[in-house]
Order: C-alpha cells, then structure tokens, then sequence
C-alpha cells in the first residue's frame, strides 16, 4: 500500500493561476542494502543473505564497469541501464575537450515488470507530515487541538525546499498540506 498527502501547488509557469492540488509520497521506511538483501533471501530460501549480497554487490561493481565502458546494460525485467553526459559550451569544436564534460549520469528505463505500478498498487490518504508533527506535538504537550493552519504555514526545519509534482519521497511538505 502506498500512503500518501495531497497539497496545494502553484504553477510554476503562471503564479497568476490558481493553487492545484497533487499528491506526495508518503515513505513508511527507508529499506537499506542490507535490510533489503535479507528480504531477498527470505523470499525463495534457497540462497543465504551472503550469497545474494555478493551477487547484488558484484552486478553493481559490474554495472558501473560496464557503463564506465560505453556500454548500455539491458538487465531484462529490471530494466536497461546506459550513461549521458553534460557539458559546458565550448566556443568552437576545436575549442571543446574533455576539460568540459562536467557530469556522467545514469539512465534507467525500468522493465517492463516496473512500468506505471499505478495499475497494482493501493493507495492510502494520510495526514501530511507538517500534520503528523503538529498532532505529535500537541498530543506530548497535553493539548487536546491543533492549530493545522499554523503547522501547514509553517516553514519545514531542514531539508530542501525543492518542490515537484511527481511522486518521489519527500518528508518536508511545502506549500499547503491538506488532510
């Protein structure tokens, strides 16, 4: 089940047009390698938590060698993995050197198993986490109400304030929050 909050958004190409709701991720746990790798050997058995850090370990090494390499790495229903590069401008293509490429990115198309997961998840509404803290607070402190107006304009301690419309994580709420 996936929980997420709704908040309110301006446009970013029109501040004149009015806020629009969208929906954030709410994450319930940061899985680790490990955490993850145990998962893993938990499912089939037949592989112990050290066999399949090795594997998970040396496809990454591997992948990394490949791409490093020029490669694009098809990993079946996973996906396909390749490398973009960014550069400054140079003033002619005599003038160009490697001196400019400044970033190497990865680029992951996911399978065909991990496209749109709309269609088989479950979604559950949840309270925005400036909410949960505001509730938090006032329940520690022995108050029996909470000001969500305040909480909701209050500005999130820590984190960036980077905003998206996508559905990636993102435990510092801006904008608006809704319940």
């Amino acid at each position: 089940m996936i929980n997420y909050s709704t908040y309110m958004k301006a446009n970013p190409t029109d501040e004149s047009a009015p806020l629009k709701a969208y929906a954030r991720v709410q994450m319930t746990e940061l899985m680790t390698f490990d955490k993850f790798v145990k998962h893993i050997a938990d499912h089939n058995g037949v592989y112990t938590r050290g066999t399949v850090k090795g594997v998970v370990s040396d496809m990454c090494e591997c992948l990394v060698e490949m791409l490093l390499s020029g490669r694009k790495v098809m990993l079946g229903d996973l996906g396909d993995f390749w490398i973009s590069i960014s550069s400054v401008g140079a003033d002619s293509l005599q003038d160009f050197t490697a001196q400019n490429i400044k970033e190497v990115n990865i680029v992951f198309t996911p399978g065909e198993d991990f496209q749109n997961l709309a269609g088989r998840a479950t979604f559950n509404l949840v309270s925005s986490r400036l909410a949960q803290q505001a509730t938090l607070k006032a329940e520690k402190s022995g108050q029996t109400t909470v000001d969500l107006e305040a909480a909701k304009n209050k500005k999130p301690s820590g984190g960036s304030q980077g905003g998206s419309t996508t559905t990636e994580p993102d435990d510092n709420q801006e904008g608006n929050p809704l319940l």
